[in-house]
């Protein structure tokens, strides 16, 4: 198991996302040129690099502001990205700097949510822009175990789900585990992250049947048709 991160350690992760997309969304451009951020990101398909980039500054500043809804839905986060189209990505970037003090007393003092969706589209950006990196970063360990326990709130009637890497091992409950998954930490966060296609969730089996558990790893999304590359 692994210690989900609370406020103080929560803001020092979520800046280290801020400072890491900065550094290599900036890397990109003056290697790739600004068309690098008009790449599709794979996990979110109906976004380039730049829309998602807008998506994450846009939900720091709606959440900031009081603006958030439960459940996220398609309407508020396209809203944001729309809302600054028209900047550079540069420009983003600058504004999200510009809020990393307000968000550092919210994670400290308020909730430690917004560090999920930051993780977590990190990740993505990397896909798009070919940038692999922190895949071992406390707040990827944080945020597997955070939506590991929301997974196992779904599985109600089914045999307890374990998974298992070198570094990490977790169950769903206790008795014996109606099927058992092994992959790379990394792997396994990306796979609770809706992340990981059936295909690919399948041959992580090393014991059991992961077919009555697949629609309960959608819980961020539909599974992907087609692996990604983080």
């Amino acid at each position: 198991m692994t210690q989900q991160l609370e406020g103080p350690d929560a803001a020092v992760e979520w800046r280290g996302v801020l400072d890491r997309v900065r550094g290599f969304v900036i890397d990109a451009v003056e290697h790739d040129g600004v068309q690098a951020t008009n790449l599709t990101v794979p996990a979110c398909p109906d976004w380039s690099a730049h829309d998602l980039l807008c998506h994450m500054v846009g939900l720091v500043a709606d959440v900031l502001d009081g603006h958030e809804p439960d459940d996220h839905h398609p309407d508020w986060t396209q809203a944001q990205v729309v809302a600054r189209r028209g900047r550079t990505s540069l420009e983003v970037l600058d504004e999200w700097a510009g809020l990393a003090d307000r968000m550092d007393t919210y994670l400290r003092e308020r909730s430690t949510r917004p560090l999920n969706d930051a993780i977590i589209h990190e990740q993505d950006l990397r896909g798009a822009l070919q940038r692999p990196g922190a895949r071992d970063c406390a707040g990827v360990a944080s945020v597997r175990e955070t939506l590991a326990t929301r997974l196992a709130g779904s599985l109600d009637g089914l045999a307890p789900l374990e998974l298992r890497s070198d570094a990490w091992s977790w169950s769903s409950g206790e008795g014996e585990s109606g099927v058992v998954l092994e992959a790379s930490g990394f792997d396994l966060f990306r796979a609770v992250s809706s992340r990981r296609t059936a295909a690919q969730l399948r041959s992580y089996v090393v014991a059991g049947d992961v077919t009555p558990y697949l629609d309960h790893f959608a819980q961020l999304g539909d599974l992907p048709t087609r692996s990604l590359p983080e």
